[in-house]
């Protein structure tokens, strides 16, 4: 039987999470050429290339994929046999490790995830937000089970991943009460010449808004555009400006932030994407999500 060297393994894993040697120098206080000549090791002992050479930085190989997703239930296994020899054994947690776009409402992600914490196993979750082409690549390595996104893979990224559409919602704009209650009678015209906060311009649903403003001939005062949707949502709860968000939600950000509604968007819609390495979902946790969305996200 051959056996593997389970320091080189660990070195591997974690060159391959951090995405590059100097990183996981750091990380494991080691010289780079000390890190080289384990993964190096590792590659003679299973008999193929963990990495290749991009420009001046590595990449995973497909058999470095495959050895990646192996380590990472190696090295979970190995803390929860800690936690379990340290305090008393329970049940093994399922875990789910999500990717979320940083422009999806935060109180929308809560909503989408809440299903894969009511399964019937304990389930541990792990959420990293981040831009798109740093969680697709994530998602590509491996080391997220699934991505929530606002629009789908496009044709200039080189992941080969699915889209799952959850579902779609109309836009309504909040503000502060005391802007609501000037704002709201002859909206949406009356948001001529008015302050808004508004997501970046990268994303889906400001596109969308660009337009619907111009098909209507506003031309509001843009006050703040953000990539964080909580940030947004703070800055209209302090009254800098008015603010987009899932019609969907309306009830639970009136509540939640303390802002009322102005009036929708018209036909402009923001959709929700689960994003897979797999066609047909199997992770039980990824798939309990992407069902209750499909019902949820409607309005």
């Amino acid at each position: 039987m051959k056996w593997l060297n389970y320091n080189h393994l660990y070195y591997f894993w974690i060159v391959a999470r951090e995405g590059s040697i100097a990183r996981a120098a750091e990380e494991l206080m080691l010289s780079q050429p000390t890190i080289s000549v384990q993964i190096k090791e590792l590659e003679t002992a299973v008999g193929r290339r963990l990495f290749d050479r991009v420009g001046r930085g590595i990449q995973l190989s497909e058999a470095g994929r495959i050895a990646f997703n192996y380590a990472n239930e190696i090295f979970s296994l190995g803390q929860e046999m800690s936690d379990a020899l340290e305090h008393q054994p329970g049940t093994r947690s399922l875990k789910l490790s999500v990717g979320v776009l940083d422009v999806i409402p935060k109180i929308v992600v809560r909503q989408l995830l809440d299903p894969a914490l009511h399964l019937p196993q304990p389930v541990r979750l792990i959420c990293r937000e981040d831009k798109a082409d740093r969680l697709l690549a994530d998602l590509a390595a491996r080391r997220t089970d699934v991505v929530l996104s606002d629009a789908p893979i496009g044709t200039a990224v080189h992941v080969e991943g699915f889209n799952h559409l959850l579902g779609e919602s109309r836009v309504s704009f909040f503000g502060s009460k005391e802007l609501a209650a000037r704002l709201k009678k002859g909206f949406p015209k009356s948001l001529n010449g008015e302050p808004v906060l508004l997501p970046s311009d990268h994303t889906q649903v400001r596109r969308s808004l660009n337009h619907w403003f111009d098909s209507k001939r506003i031309h509001p005062v843009v006050a703040g555009e953000f990539d964080d949707s909580a940030l947004m949502f703070w800055f209209g709860q302090s009254g800098l400006g008015v603010f987009p968000a899932p019609t969907v939600m309306e009830r639970a950000i009136e509540r939640e932030f303390g802002v009322k509604v102005l009036g929708q968007a018209g036909d402009v819609r923001e959709r929700f994407y689960a994003i897979s390495m797999e066609r047909k979902l199997n992770h039980p946790a990824v798939v309990a999500v992407c069902d209750a969305a499909r019902k949820s996200l409607a309005d």
